[in-house]
């Protein structure tokens, strides 16, 4: 195709992390949320796995979900150990009393020993059950530490509160088209020396094999001094690009990907934080473009910024 011999004259990036080997490979190089489309194997889980990343990068509900999950269990698994020993060593609870009631205040016992609050009501008795109690006080000293750390980890995490357009554009830009892509902060964080880069990555046939190609595109603006509006990329597909010769109907039947890679400052954190994601060619809207997302507030005092227009454009027609 005369498509794919024009985009192999143009001079490759050959520093983009990613494999050549396109039969290789599979799905998208990298994921809309920006993490590596890449699953692990040949080691075992817990050699692979990093807990703490996990339970650092993992969503509020599932965190929360987790933390209230095993102390319930925790503490039935402590419970049924009282019970086993025996509940006459508990002084405090009923001899009399049924056995889902007495299971109960020995469930409690151990809610109250695990957070070493001890209402002092129920007290153990014997070596067993005191050894016991005992253990599960550091247990839960120990728990409540790691579950402290978790907390100030999440929270502390150096974050990049950027949200990115759902599609890509291509847009009239000047005198021909443009690819576009849209980010915006949508959090009260202030971004300063934000920089960006573009890399388009193709599937393509070479000497009867098939490989992946990548390409920087050169972008209208890729630093700026600040970031506290929306940012719109901006890709001139001039004759020096590799998508010049690209029609609709090549994005609709060629396999390739943007990858977009945002750095910027955070002064709240005070530090540079980082932010990805990617479009596949079927997330690429041909003949639109993007509507404008901010304009003056009614009194003329300040600019607002609407971050629900974030993903809406109209369709256009290239002159």
């Amino acid at each position: 195709m005369p498509l794919l011999r024009k985009t192999n004259t143009i001079q490759t990036d050959k520093n983009s992390g990613f494999g050549t080997n396109a039969g290789n490979y599979g799905g998208r190089f990298v994921n809309k949320n920006g993490t590596p489309n890449i699953e692990k194997t040949g080691m075992n889980l817990l050699r692979r796995i990093s807990w703490y990343h996990t339970m650092i990068d993992m969503p509020n509900w599932k965190f929360m979900l987790i933390l209230f999950s095993f102390y319930i269990a925790i503490n039935f698994i402590f419970a049924v150990i009282y019970y086993a020993i025996g509940i006459e060593h508990l002084d405090g609870i009923a001899q009399s009393g049924s056995i889902l009631t007495q299971f109960g205040q020995a469930y409690f016992f151990s809610a109250q020993t695990f957070t070493t609050v001890g209402y002092g009501h129920i007290s153990p008795t014997g070596f067993l059950t005191s050894a016991l109690s005992a253990a599960e006080a550091l247990i839960g000293l120990l728990s409540f530490a790691i579950a402290t750390g978790l907390f100030f980890g999440r929270f502390s995490k150096p974050t990049a509160f950027l949200k990115f357009s759902h599609n890509a554009l291509i847009s009239p830009y000047g005198e021909g088209k443009g690819l576009m892509i849209r980010l915006v902060p949508f959090k009260n964080t202030n971004f300063t020396d934000a920089a960006a880069k573009v890399t388009l990555g193709l599937s393509l046939e070479e000497n009867g094999q098939s490989v992946n190609k990548f390409y920087k595109l050169d972008l209208e603006l890729d630093r700026i001094n600040a970031l506290s509006l929306s940012w719109t990329l901006v890709h001139p597909i001039t004759e020096s690009s590799p998508l010049y010769n690209f029609t609709e109907e090549d994005f609709k039947t060629i396999h390739g990907e943007i990858l977009v890679f945002i750095t910027t400052f955070d002064d709240m954190f005070s530090n540079t934080v980082a932010a990805r994601t990617s479009y596949t060619f079927s997330e690429i809207i041909y003949g639109a473009k993007f509507r404008t997302m901010y304009n003056r507030s009614k009194d003329g005092s300040k600019t607002i910024l609407y971050l629900d227009k974030l993903n809406q454009f109209d369709t256009t027609n290239f002159a």
